[in-house]
């Protein structure tokens, strides 16, 4: 939408459902769920010592906040534990709009409304970028209901209040990878200090999914796991041109372009490494807080990449 003084909104699409729309509790959840981050990260070893690891960056889920706020906040804090001077964060999100697209897809809005206050783009980064035909185009479509990158955003605030977030909608396809490696090339061409995020759950398993070839009950969702566990090595190897082709192969990520993406992206900038941190699905983080049942999953990882 257009807002009065001429300046184009994305208003919130799943505020409200995906996660608080009052301003207050928006605000004091992603607090508690970053809070709560910190203190599983710590159970990892992280945040135990003087000099953090400096990620570039790391995959978060991208459902409600009950279902998978702290596994996202997990990535998040990890990375912002090291990096606290970031310039520019680069969400490469999963797509979920019902249209074939073969480039990644950029927006125009000149911000972004959120019920914690208004994420702004990085303008000329996504200039540099919409120039580049063969790999990205614009159409505020692929943005207008999606919750891929909506949701990380009040997130993203809180750690790290004020820098510019650019969402890029990127497809499942093969070259997400020189997607990714552009998208550095051209915040390193800007001397920007950057972290890369790929948005993406992985198996979404059961009869609610059309997807249920091990069955139902919990020995399926244990399997649905294993499932996921294919393209988590692939990113842990490091391999982001696997990523694509294992889920094609396997319907075991949302967001198999984001991830390869965000791989490619931080090895253009000197990762050579990933961290699983946690792995888990709805029914293992809804437990004891719905009676949700064991039919369907849909599962989640927090990884670092530096």
């Amino acid at each position: 939408m257009v807002g009065p003084t001429g300046v184009s909104v994305r208003a919130p699409a799943v505020a409200g459902s995906f996660y608080p729309q009052a301003a207050a509790e928006c605000r004091s959840t992603a607090i508690g769920l970053l809070n709560a981050a910190v203190i599983a990260n710590r159970g990892l070893g992280l945040g135990q010592s003087d000099f953090p690891p400096a990620y570039a960056g790391g995959i978060v889920p991208h459902a409600g906040w009950i279902c998978s706020g702290v596994v996202a906040g997990q990535t998040i804090a990890a990375i912002a534990a090291g990096r606290p001077d970031v310039q520019v964060i680069v969400v490469f999100g999963a797509i979920h709009v019902p249209m074939a697209v073969d480039r990644a897809m950029l927006d125009t809005f000149d911000r972004w409304s959120e019920p914690i206050g208004d994420a702004i783009p990085p303008g000329e980064l996504r200039r540099k970028l919409s120039g580049t035909a063969a790999s990205f185009a614009t159409d505020d479509r692929f943005h207008q209901r999606e919750h891929a990158v909506e949701v990380e955003l009040p997130l993203l605030q809180l750690a790290w209040p004020g820098v510019p977030i650019l969402a890029v909608q990127t497809p499942p396809i093969e070259s997400a990878v020189e997607i990714g490696h552009q998208t550095a090339r051209a915040v390193k061409a800007m001397g920007l200090r950057a972290v890369y995020l790929a948005s993406s759950d992985l198996t979404h398993y059961g009869p609610q999914y059309r997807f249920s070839p091990w069955g139902v009950g919990i020995a399926a969702l244990e399997r649905a796991k294993e499932n996921d566990r294919h393209v988590l090595q692939a990113v842990t190897d490091m391999r982001p041109e696997a990523v694509v082709p294992i889920v094609r192969a396997e319907f075991s990520a949302c967001g198999a372009g984001a991830i390869a993406a965000m791989m490619a992206a931080c090895q253009e900038c000197g990762a050579t490494h990933a961290r699983l941190l946690r792995h888990t699905n709805s029914f293992e983080t809804l437990a004891g807080l719905v009676d949700h049942g064991s039919d369907n999953a849909v599962g989640y990882a927090a990884v670092v990449v530096g």
